[in-house]
């Protein structure tokens, strides 16, 4: 074959047929390079601006018009901007500020501050005055803690006639008062105090002793944490048998967080947390739980093994060590919603794309949730069947489409597969109605422990953060259930003394307990 130099080309066609096909696939190759290094540029460039934004940005997750429905004749209504400002008229007003509201249920004390009887005169006639009437103000006091030694005693009797004889008799003396902590000084209130402070608001043991301090009160932070481990022990048989009631329940959620524990040779333990209900108390009285369970590792056999036999649904993220339960799982729709927010916010201000049309069928599915928010269960569905499918199922050929058109890297690409492969899963709040349509319940219960844990940083042993578990499930589930911690505590370690083996637990269950009446059984 007769070949040329490099300035020509070949003479027969076969050769010129291969330069050509080798030179379409050099310019695929390169085209197709080109296509992963602009995907990449983008990724990179998306990911710098979703760590500016969460640096700098606001972190609120809110949509303008969350938890209205289907308003679309309203938006129609809605005058433009040229309108409004056509009509507008500049005004100045200095709003006054507006004070705090005192609860009526403090008690009151009150102070006359009247003029002197010589000045109840007239200035003009010189007749008596009359009360026409008062004017009244309120100002808040506080008044520091206050502490004291309760001493008690107890006479001993004995018999000088016996004693005369040489006749032994027995001494006679009151019983030593039952107490959750025997031959301590601790009492029901002092205990509250301290786990109140350090498992409600965040305040360590170590800070607590200088607190202590300052009022004269030589009380160690070793000797609280031993305290602590023996009352976590006490209520034991209460953190179980709230745990029973857990299982039987037709909802539950949950979620994990990570822990530090000092004495366990791994670099990340959790504790994890389960419950049902809602935040505040239920007119039913069904009970709102909140458990924590300490565990070495994230495992799905720990979630397993806390379930038992459970096969109801639960509300859970993304994770996977969820599926080793026996539980019908179902999905969470503000961690979908937050995936398109971060694609949103790469968009760039002010621009509109597909991230705002899914969060548009989002807030419509939230809508709905707000028009029902007090309805029964068998309400709920029947509502969601009628309000939310339909949106669901227009929402879920938008997404099949969009996926054969977005870079699957992206982060809206991302958002777009994270919602189709969680499906089957965000569709199970629309058929029970004990299903919330997100799993914020589990967030907003395992924030108290993630706050306390910035202050206290980790656990020194695996006793202590069980410990920790069972005290946190104590003061979550009265929160819950409408009581104030510090009281319900102190009930609890008044009574619990009191109690004897097989004795019936349920009448220290939070649920039972009277909100209004500070802590009494119902």
């Amino acid at each position: 074959m007769k070949t040329s130099d490099a300035n020509t080309l070949p003479d027969d066609v076969e050769s010129l047929k291969k330069m050509v096909l080798d030179m379409q696939s050099q310019l695929q190759t390169e085209q197709a390079e080109k296509s992963r290094l602009q995907h990449q540029l983008d990724y990179l460039r998306e990911q710098w601006q979703l760590l500016v934004q969460k640096r700098f940005g606001a972190s609120s997750e809110g949509l303008p018009g969350q938890g209205e429905l289907f308003n679309e004749l309203e938006e129609a209504l809605e005058p433009t901007a040229e309108e409004v400002a056509a009509e507008q008229t500049v005004t100045y007003t200095r709003k006054k500020p507006r004070r705090p509201r005192i609860d009526e249920s403090l008690p009151r004390e009150e102070v006359l501050h009247d003029i002197a009887d010589e000045d109840k005169v007239c200035d003009c006639c010189g007749h008596d005055l009359h009360r026409m009437g008062e004017e009244t103000s309120e100002e808040l006091e506080f008044i520091p803690a206050t502490s004291r030694v309760v001493r008690h005693v107890r006479p001993k009797y004995s018999c000088r006639a016996c004693e005369k004889h040489g006749t032994q008799t027995a001494v006679k003396i009151a019983l030593v008062k039952p107490s959750l902590l025997p031959k301590s000084i601790a009492t029901p209130s002092l205990l509250a105090q301290i786990i109140s402070a350090k498992f409600q608001f965040g305040l360590p043991l170590y800070r607590q002793e200088a607190m202590f301090k300052q009022y004269g009160i030589e009380l160690s932070r070793q000797t609280m944490s031993r305290w602590m481990l023996t009352v976590s022990d006490k209520l034991r048989p209460l953190y179980q048998r709230m745990h029973d009631i857990l299982l039987k329940q037709p909802a539950l959620w949950a979620d994990e967080t990570t822990l530090n524990v000092l004495d366990v040779d791994k670099s990340k333990c959790y504790m994890w947390v389960y419950g049902c209900g809602t935040d505040k108390p239920r007119p039913d009285k069904s009970p709102n739980i909140v458990l924590y369970d300490y565990q070495d590792g994230r495992g799905g056999a720990h979630p397993a093994a806390f379930l038992a036999d459970y096969c109801g649904p639960l509300q859970v993220d993304g994770y996977q060590g969820y599926e080793q339960t026996g539980a019908r799982l179902a999905g969470c729709w503000a961690h979908a919603r937050r995936k398109f927010i971060e694609a949103k916010t790469v968009q760039g201000k002010g621009k509109s794309g597909k991230a705002d049309q899914a969060l548009s069928f989002i807030q419509k599915l939230y809508g709905v949730e707000q028009k029902i928010k007090d309805a029964c269960p068998v309400q709920k569905q029947e509502k969601r069947t009628a309000l939310a499918q339909p949106v669901m199922d227009k929402l879920k050929t938008w997404l099949d489409k969009s996926a054969l058109q977005v870079n699957p890297q992206s982060l809206l690409g991302k958002a777009i597969h994270y919602t189709l492969k969680q499906w089957d899963k965000l569709q199970v709040y629309l058929h029970d109605g004990h299903v919330n349509i997100d799993n914020n319940r589990a967030e907003r219960a395992i924030k108290p422990f993630v706050i306390g844990r910035k202050a206290w940083l980790f656990s020194n042993s695996r006793g202590g953060a069980q410990a920790s578990a069972i005290l946190y499930s104590m003061v979550e589930t009265a929160k819950a259930n409408g009581l104030m911690p510090v009281d319900y505590l102190m009930m609890l370690f008044e009574q619990l003394p009191l109690l004897n083996d097989g004795d019936d637990l349920d009448q220290l269950l939070p649920w039972h307990i009277n909100a209004d009446k500070n802590g009494q059984s119902n």
